[in-house]
């Protein structure tokens, strides 16, 4: 399959996509039900019903009993760490390995056509590969980790309200459907908060190093930032909820960066088959540093005035941005 035929380069070699960016018609009023319909079924597949399979399997076999959590202990503190660094391991190292060691398709979908090797002073260990092993393996996991092991230990001594599915099987539902739309509001938010210029130099420049990103670049971060992304797990602390809706949202944040950074609009799966990583928005957010700061289903960006669509028209509207900022900084 070839990337011809689902979009082009521009005058500076970076591919986009012939399709603009465009929020489905859900968060609208009145409720357009036809659009919500046609919504759903994309919203679900693949990625909702993957996670909310990997939250069940993991849950299931890859975690300590409650009985178990109740009581602080180093051997599941262990367990579950080297759990999240195996996940880690399998998943993002896949795309990794499939997609910039073995180069499976080559440039093909891929935005920016260079690829991220080579020495560069700006990364902490000289090299981005290097530099987002660091930062994932060293600070990522621990943190997540973290995060995790206290929110189990919280449900397991019943000091947040849990969910008995069996007595509140509509509510159990729901609240499974709405992990990934609770999780691209507190990404915004905290998103929108690590650009303010003081912690954006000290704090979010460590991430956005990756202008060309790869998978290892989702959780690259300094600790402090993965500090606050991972606190959106903080939701389950007040909402009554089964853990596997925290399951569910913890593999999401932990896992999912990774295909928000491949940094390929599709993966090839065959000579006329193609799996659509629905990451263009996010991209442009690196390459463009003041733009689409949400995942793209809440029209958060739109509301906000950040919204970049990867059309022309946006970027001579961003240009009309900065030379007004520019202004005003050099009047003050």
């Amino acid at each position: 399959m070839d990337d011809k035929s689902f979009g082009t380069e521009d005058n500076r070699g970076f591919w986009k996509p012939n399709q603009l960016i465009r929020y489905p018609k859900v968060f609208v009023w009145p409720p357009q039900i036809h659009s919500i319909a046609k919504w759903l079924p994309k919203y679900l597949f693949p990625w909702g019903v993957l996670y909310a399979g990997l939250a069940l399997f993991v849950w299931t076999y890859l975690t300590p009993s409650v009985e178990r959590l109740e009581k602080l202990s180093i051997d599941w503190v262990a367990l579950i760490f080297l759990r999240n660094v195996g996940l880690i391991i399998l998943i993002v190292g896949a795309q990794h390995y499939w997609l910039y060691r073995r180069r499976a398709q080559g440039t093909n979908f891929k935005f920016n056509r260079n690829w991220p090797d080579g020495v560069h002073p700006g990364f902490t260990f000289g090299t981005q590969l290097r530099d987002n092993l660091f930062w994932t393996f060293c600070f990522g996991i621990p943190i997540w980790t973290v995060w995790e092991v206290t929110t189990l230990w919280l449900y397991a001594n019943g000091y947040v309200a849990g969910l008995d599915p069996s007595s509140n099987p509509i509510w159990f539902v729901c609240l499974w459907f709405f992990v990934p739309l609770l999780h691209e509001f507190h990404f915004f938010c905290v998103h929108r908060l690590i650009h303010w210029p003081p912690l954006y130099r000290n704090v979010h420049k460590v991430h956005h190093r990756n202008i060309n990103p790869g998978p290892w670049s989702g959780i690259s971060m300094h600790p402090f930032e993965h500090l606050i992304y991972f606190s959106g797990f903080l939701i389950y602390w007040i909402v009554p909820a089964h853990p596997l809706h925290f399951m569910h949202l913890s593999l999401m944040a932990g896992l999912s960066p990774a295909q928000g950074h491949t940094g390929f609009d599709r993966v090839v799966t065959g000579k006329t088959s193609a799996l659509h990583l629905p990451y263009y928005a996010h991209y442009l957010h690196h390459r463009l540093f003041e733009v689409n700061y949400a995942d793209g289903t809440i029209p958060l960006d739109k509301w906000f005035g950040s919204f970049h669509d990867g059309s022309p028209e946006a970027d001579q509207a961003l240009a009309r941005r900065r030379r007004n900022l520019s202004t005003k900084n050099t009047a003050n």
